[in-house]
Protein backbone atom coordinates (compact mmCIF):
# COMPACT_ATOMS: atom_id res chain seq x y z
CA UNK A 1 0.00 0.00 0.00
CA UNK A 2 1.14 3.32 -0.95
CA UNK A 3 0.43 6.20 1.60
CA UNK A 4 0.41 9.79 0.15
CA UNK A 5 2.36 12.57 2.46
CA UNK A 6 3.65 15.90 2.53
CA UNK A 7 7.37 15.89 0.82
CA UNK A 8 8.04 19.64 0.50
CA UNK A 9 6.93 22.38 1.47
CA UNK A 10 7.74 26.57 1.20
CA UNK A 11 5.63 28.18 4.37
CA UNK A 12 4.50 31.69 4.10
CA UNK A 13 5.68 32.64 0.77
CA UNK A 14 4.90 36.01 -0.44
CA UNK A 15 3.45 36.53 -4.13
CA UNK A 16 5.88 38.93 -5.64
CA UNK A 17 3.81 38.36 -9.28
CA UNK A 18 0.72 37.44 -11.09
CA UNK A 19 1.08 37.10 -14.71
CA UNK A 20 -2.86 36.52 -16.00
CA UNK A 21 -1.29 36.16 -19.35
CA UNK A 22 1.66 33.92 -19.18
CA UNK A 23 1.59 30.24 -19.38
CA UNK A 24 -0.65 28.52 -16.62
CA UNK A 25 1.74 27.72 -13.39
CA UNK A 26 3.68 29.09 -10.54
CA UNK A 27 7.48 30.63 -10.93
CA UNK A 28 9.66 29.42 -7.89
CA UNK A 29 13.01 31.05 -7.51
CA UNK A 30 15.14 28.07 -8.26
CA UNK A 31 17.04 28.37 -5.23
CA UNK A 32 14.00 27.98 -3.12
CA UNK A 33 13.40 24.74 -5.21
CA UNK A 34 16.56 23.06 -4.83
CA UNK A 35 16.30 24.06 -0.96
CA UNK A 36 12.84 22.31 -0.90
CA UNK A 37 13.78 19.50 -3.38
CA UNK A 38 11.19 20.51 -5.27
CA UNK A 39 11.86 19.91 -9.35
CA UNK A 40 9.87 22.20 -12.39
CA UNK A 41 6.68 20.81 -13.74
CA UNK A 42 6.09 19.22 -10.10
CA UNK A 43 2.38 19.56 -9.02
CA UNK A 44 1.67 21.98 -5.85
CA UNK A 45 -0.55 22.82 -3.98
CA UNK A 46 -1.13 26.43 -3.32
CA UNK A 47 -3.00 27.19 -0.27
CA UNK A 48 -4.08 30.91 -0.10
CA UNK A 49 -3.56 32.62 3.64
CA UNK A 50 -4.76 35.78 3.27
CA UNK A 51 -8.08 34.69 1.33
CA UNK A 52 -7.96 30.69 1.72
CA UNK A 53 -8.17 30.11 -1.51
CA UNK A 54 -6.52 26.40 -2.31
CA UNK A 55 -5.68 25.49 -5.95
CA UNK A 56 -3.49 23.22 -7.23
CA UNK A 57 -0.76 24.36 -10.34
CA UNK A 58 2.70 23.06 -11.46
CA UNK A 59 6.09 24.59 -10.94
CA UNK A 60 8.35 26.41 -13.67
CA UNK A 61 11.71 27.94 -12.42
CA UNK A 62 12.17 31.57 -11.68
CA UNK A 63 15.82 33.44 -11.35
CA UNK A 64 17.69 32.14 -8.35
CA UNK A 65 18.11 34.92 -6.04
CA UNK A 66 15.65 36.36 -7.06
CA UNK A 67 12.93 35.39 -4.40
CA UNK A 68 9.98 35.51 -7.54
CA UNK A 69 6.56 33.76 -6.54
CA UNK A 70 4.88 34.69 -9.78
CA UNK A 71 1.29 32.78 -9.74
CA UNK A 72 0.65 32.86 -13.87
CA UNK A 73 -2.56 32.24 -16.17
CA UNK A 74 -5.64 31.09 -14.12
CA UNK A 75 -3.88 30.73 -10.90
CA UNK A 76 -3.02 34.49 -11.08
CA UNK A 77 -6.69 35.05 -10.39
CA UNK A 78 -6.85 33.61 -7.36
CA UNK A 79 -4.35 35.77 -5.33
CA UNK A 80 -2.90 39.36 -5.45
CA UNK A 81 0.66 40.36 -4.78
CA UNK A 82 1.79 40.50 -1.48
CA UNK A 83 -0.33 37.46 -0.61
CA UNK A 84 1.18 35.35 1.85
CA UNK A 85 1.00 31.44 0.79
CA UNK A 86 2.19 27.72 0.79
CA UNK A 87 3.17 25.92 -1.57
CA UNK A 88 2.92 22.32 -0.16
CA UNK A 89 4.16 18.88 -2.30
CA UNK A 90 3.16 15.55 -1.92
CA UNK A 91 4.38 12.21 -2.75
CA UNK A 92 3.69 8.54 -2.14
CA UNK A 93 5.70 6.32 -0.35
CA UNK A 94 5.58 2.55 1.19
CA UNK A 95 5.68 1.55 4.62
CA UNK A 96 9.42 1.02 4.31
CA UNK A 97 10.09 4.08 2.71
CA UNK A 98 7.91 6.40 4.89
CA UNK A 99 10.38 4.75 7.99
CA UNK A 100 12.75 7.25 6.63
CA UNK A 101 10.92 10.02 5.33
CA UNK A 102 11.36 13.56 6.53
CA UNK A 103 9.29 16.65 4.85
CA UNK A 104 11.81 19.35 3.84
CA UNK A 105 9.88 22.22 5.61
CA UNK A 106 10.76 26.01 4.48
CA UNK A 107 10.00 28.76 6.25
CA UNK A 108 9.97 32.17 5.28
CA UNK A 109 10.47 36.07 5.51
CA UNK A 110 8.30 38.50 4.44
CA UNK A 111 11.25 38.81 1.19
CA UNK A 112 11.05 35.22 0.52
CA UNK A 113 14.45 34.92 2.21
CA UNK A 114 14.86 31.67 4.39
CA UNK A 115 14.08 32.02 7.96
CA UNK A 116 14.74 28.50 8.61
CA UNK A 117 14.48 25.06 7.92
CA UNK A 118 13.26 21.93 9.41
CA UNK A 119 11.66 18.93 8.17
CA UNK A 120 9.31 18.36 11.33
CA UNK A 121 6.26 20.51 12.63
CA UNK A 122 5.92 20.76 16.61
CA UNK A 123 2.83 19.37 18.18
CA UNK A 124 -0.04 21.67 18.26
CA UNK A 125 -0.40 22.85 21.39
CA UNK A 126 -4.63 23.40 22.79
CA UNK A 127 -4.73 27.25 23.82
Amino acid sequence: MLSTMLKAKLHMAAVTQAELWYDGSCAIDSDLLKLAGLREFEQIDILNVNNGERFTTYIIKAEAGSGTISMNGAAARKVQVGDRVIIAAYAQFTEEELARHDPKLVYLNDDNSVERTSNTIPVQVVC
